[in-house]
């Protein structure tokens, strides 16, 4: 695989590099209004629009032409629900408009995972600890080995499965993924610890499996319908949007050119380094508005991880400057097409599931 070809940088010229996407960051706060309030009201109107007219058409039956398109209408709504919608919400970037509805501390999103386990996991844990190996869970979230810094355990041998398992079920691997089974057995955190996390979780997973899986199929029995239509129909929306964040989040994170980095990093790290590392840790994916749109703009995942809590419709336009700003200090802006990044992380997945030894790579 090929290396990162990044200069390093002075205590100096970090401490510029830092000041400048710090005054970037607060050009773009100071900006803020009723555009970007218009816009996250228009993508929660455009949800509300996709599920609603989804369903209605999944009552309709097996009728091929309605039956897709109610599918796949349910199923974008899902998509921008999750990432466009929640995931942004959920990073306090409209907290500004002081309307409850989009409270970052408060907003519940339309999966079995209770909001509370990802504002943890991933805006606390994930942005703090961003690709620091023993950290940041998400690094592989705990089946995967896609680094050769990363310990070879012998299951990874069949991480193409687990990876598989885990993109058609995503939904319910981040939510577990905060529960911290592997702790359990390990005998480092207590039953008694996991027991109210665990029931929070049964609560959230009742709820949406009655909603998508009891709830409308029941209404359409009642209005003479086919529920196993409705069923099939919700069923297969979830999974749309689960291979679709799955894929998404792979992109943004476990490239070719992303890095991972030792705990010693944490030492003494000033905000200059905590920008690098967010850079260096990070892959953009190049399209146009609607690929943009349908991963909640995470397609900048850089910009992302620089400024969290910006408004994502945003990073289109901080892009520019990121990237002049990498070209004055010398840093790769890793950006690629998304199934040219795609093919990296399959790659990943495919060579490290070995051990050392047993690899054919010989950069792995």
């Amino acid at each position: 695989m090929s290396v990162r070809q990044d200069r390093e940088l002075s205590l100096a010229e970090l401490k510029a590099f830092g000041q400048e996407l710090d005054s970037l960051r607060r050009r773009t706060l100071a900006d803020l209004g009723e555009a970007d309030a218009r816009y996250i009201r228009r993508v929660r109107s455009v949800v509300r629009l996709c599920c609603w007219s989804g369903r209605a058409l999944l009552m309709l039956g097996w009728f091929p032409p309605t039956w897709l398109l109610g599918t796949l209408l349910l199923g974008l709504g899902k998509i921008l629900e999750n990432m466009e919608l929640g995931h942004n919400v959920m990073h306090g970037q409209y907290d500004w408009m002081n309307d409850p509805e989009f409270a970052g501390r408060h907003y519940e999103w339309d999966i079995v995972g209770p909001a509370d386990f990802w504002r943890h996991t991933h805006n606390h844990v994930h942005h703090t600890y961003t690709n620091v190996l023993g950290m940041d869970d998400d690094v592989g979230y705990g089946v995967v080995r896609l680094f050769p810094e990363q310990r070879w355990k012998p299951f990874y041998r069949w991480q193409p499965l687990w990876v598989t398992l885990q993109a058609l079920l995503f939904q319910y691997a981040v939510a577990i993924q905060h529960l911290r089974l592997d702790k359990l057995l390990k005998g480092r955190i207590s039953v008694q610890e996991v027991r109210p996390l665990a029931r929070q979780f049964g609560t959230k997973l009742m709820r949406q499996w009655g909603k998508d899986y009891l709830l409308f199929p029941l209404l359409a029995l009642l209005l003479g319908a086919n529920a196993l239509a409705v069923l099939t129909g919700n069923l297969l929306a979830n999974l749309l949007r689960n291979l679709w964040t799955f894929l998404v989040i792979f992109c943004g994170h476990f490239t070719e050119q992303a890095a991972v980095f030792p705990p010693e990093v944490l030492e003494g790290e000033t905000r200059g380094h905590w920008y690098l590392r967010q850079l260096r840790g990070s892959s953009n994916l190049s399209g146009g508005p609607l690929l943009h749109i349908l991963t909640g703009n995470l397609s900048h995942q850089i910009e992302h991880h620089l400024f969290p809590d910006l408004p994502a419709r945003r990073y289109a336009e901080l892009a520019r400057e990121v990237r002049l700003i990498c070209v004055r200090y010398g840093q790769h802006y890793n950006c690629g097409s998304l199934w040219a990044q795609f093919a990296t992380v399959l790659r990943r997945i495919w060579i490290y599931r070995l051990p050392p030894a047993a690899m054919s790579d010989p950069q792995a």
